[in-house]
């Protein structure tokens, strides 16, 4: 009876100890400013318990027991960034360096693919997997199919290779409507990495097969049935009108060539999202005349600057950033938007991209205001994964 006694005593220490440890830890964070994800606030704190956004409110006026505070001073505390447009497993790139360098989430649109994983300190990164294309459609005969591309011939085959890339965790289902030779796009003209062997002007090149409308159509209806969107790689009108006609949720690129206002407002029309990566396209010579038209249509843009592009910074790209606000028109706030809670809207994750009550805890922070230099988010002075605080330039940190 005594050792019974004992063996129950140990059992409810065992409890109370165990209760202790998994006790929820807090960090309430000031700044003088905040962005959180829809709008700027001042004198704003937030609250984070257990890798989620707990509390955000003015200044004094949150509360918990055990808090750990941190005082940011004159900084702009903002969700971490949202990167929409990557090549991250399939060239190589570090995630440490960039989540260190302010993207938290990052979708990679071409390479190997794998569930959803990150997020609980390390880069979050969710995968489309293999970009489906034509026989030796883009990108294979310039960069090969192992883990990047996967080729479709029926309705049937590419309905197979929808389901199985959704099985295997893909988020996303990317196309290839690409027939090869815009001018200025880096897979034409030999400038960037995905131009490897052919250094012809681009217009002299044959152009790549393309997917009939008919199988864009069942990527699209199969996609959709599994619950995904279905994001589309083109640069001029042919891949524009396949993509438009077939149904396609989101270009991944602004198109390199000039496309017809028509068909602009078609796709404006259908609520299609436009990932920018400006930056890459930057010597693309129809990038200007399609970014004006969308943004006088209303268009749904979104922050992708293609990193892993050898013109692209491992993390937040500030030339992207700034070349939506003076190409596509874009107020400050509807690009940071465009980063943060749109971005996070796209993937289909709830409160991602936010500073909201329940968003997972993924925040960056700069010293001063950032809205008076982008160049700042290149560098950020703080960023946290998950609730669990990666980079502190802060207080000697």
């Amino acid at each position: 009876m005594v050792m019974n006694n004992f063996k129950f005593l140990l059992f409810a220490l065992s409890l109370v100890t165990s209760s202790a440890l998994a006790e929820p830890q807090a960090l309430l964070i000031h700044a003088a400013r905040l962005f959180d994800g829809y709008e700027f606030k001042t004198d704003t704190s937030v609250l984070v318990v257990d890798g989620k956004v707990a509390q955000i409110g003015q200044r004094g006026t949150l509360k918990s027991n055990n808090v750990k505070e941190m005082d940011l001073g004159d900084a702009t505390l903002l969700p971490g960034f949202i990167e929409l447009h990557a090549h991250l497993n399939y060239r190589h790139v570090s995630a440490d360096t960039v989540l260190a360098h302010g993207i938290t989430t990052l979708r990679d649109v071409g390479g190997p693919v794998h569930p959803p994983m990150g997020g609980d300190g390390h880069l979050r990164v969710l995968t489309a997997g293999s970009i489906i294309t034509a026989a030796n459609g883009y990108p294979i005969p310039s960069m090969g199919a192992t883990n990047l591309a996967i080729a479709v011939n029926t309705e049937e085959e590419a309905r197979t290779v929808v389901r199985q890339l959704v099985k295997d965790g893909a988020v996303v289902i990317k196309i290839a409507l690409e027939v090869g030779h815009e001018e200025g796009a880096p897979w034409s003209t030999g400038h960037g990495h995905e131009a490897h062997a052919k250094h012809q002007p681009a217009h002299n090149k044959p152009s790549l097969p393309l997917l009939p409308l008919a199988i864009v159509k069942a990527i699209v209806s199969e996609a959709h049935a599994l619950n995904r969107k279905v994001t589309a790689h083109f640069g001029e009108e042919q891949g524009a009108t396949l993509a438009i006609h077939g149904g396609v949720d989101e270009w991944a690129h602004i198109p390199c060539e000039a496309i017809s206002e028509t068909l602009l407002k078609q796709a404006v029309d259908q609520q299609v999202a436009i990932v920018g990566t400006f930056d890459t396209l930057s010597k693309c010579t129809g990038i200007a005349h399609n970014a004006n038209v969308l943004s006088g249509l209303g268009a749904k843009f979104l922050y992708g600057a293609e990193i892993a592009h050898p013109d692209i910074p491992w993390g937040i790209d500030a030339h992207e950033l700034m070349l939506m606000m003076h190409i596509a028109k874009m107020p400050i706030l509807e690009v940071l938007r465009s980063a943060t809670s749109k971005a996070g809207e796209q993937l289909g994750i709830p409160l991602l991209g936010t500073l909201q009550a329940n968003a997972p805890a993924d925040l960056i922070a700069v010293k001063g205001d950032a809205r008076g230099n982008l160049k700042l988010l290149e560098y950020p002075d703080w960023v946290m994964s998950g609730g669990k605080v990666i980079v502190n330039h802060f207080n000697g940190g």
